[in-house]
């Protein structure tokens, strides 16, 4: 569905990704992990428009990315929630959910797409008038996620869902990402920084380190490679 060839992106005289190549299948959840500053989230800023590489490619669905605006890239199908999960904090829940809609024009599409959101995560439904700020980190990463939802995306970025949010919320998220992925038939890419998480949930993962892929292969060997679970999982 995704495929990026020897992607090469610069922040001003510093190289964040070093010809970077990966592909994302249609249909599957696939798990970046890495350190903090490896170059995962800079991946996702560039396959949303927000960073412009200096050479290499992005495709999707056979057509090229790389060359298109932010706004292009989301009519495609692509939806990106990020680090931070960045709500419009002085929003409401429902004002949030609405700029999420911004491109669908059919009142019975949108209402739709607002009944599954409210399906998998219920507490925004209970939540709808209150203010986007006051909602607890975990409750916004729903928002977030239900935010981008509402685009009716076929290609979802996840960056760092679990960040600064309780572990008893961060398995219900997770549980909702695979939900998703399944029911849905929606193609995520997960960044995230619990490595052992995002390898369960995940069919495949890449290892980056300081900008270059330095593994990658199906989760379940990733998982048991004792390389990974030195440095990623604790063991």
């Amino acid at each position: 569905m995704l495929e990026i060839k020897d992607l090469i992106v610069n922040y001003g005289v510093i190289t964040a990704l070093h010809g970077i190549t990966l592909t994302v299948p249609d249909g599957k959840i696939v798990t970046l992990i890495g350190a903090n500053g490896a170059g995962k989230t800079t991946i996702l800023r560039s396959i949303s428009g927000l960073v412009k590489p200096v050479s290499g490619e992005i495709v999707y669905q056979g057509a090229l990315l790389d060359r298109l605006r932010a706004h292009e890239i989301v009519k495609r199908g692509l939806a990106h929630v990020p680090e931070g999960r960045m709500v419009f904090a002085n929003l409401t829940v429902e004002e949030n959910l609405q700029m999420g809609a911004y491109l669908q024009f059919q009142p019975a599409a949108i209402e739709k797409e607002r009944e599954y959101i409210f399906s998998i995560f219920p507490r925004l439904k209970e939540r709808l008038a209150q203010i986007a700020g006051t909602l607890s980190g975990g409750e916004q990463q729903m928002l977030a996620i239900g935010r981008a939802l509402m685009s009716r995306p076929r290609f979802l970025m996840l960056d760092e869902p679990s960040l600064g949010i309780a572990p008893l919320l961060v398995k219900t998220i997770f549980e909702k990402i695979v939900e998703i992925n399944r029911e849905r038939g929606i193609t995520i890419l997960l960044v995230e920084q619990n490595a052992n998480l995002a390898l369960e949930i995940s069919d495949y993962g890449y290892v980056i380190e300081t900008g270059r892929i330095i593994l990658h292969d199906d989760s379940k060997v990733l998982r048991q490679s004792e390389a990974v679970r030195k440095a990623y999982l604790g063991g």
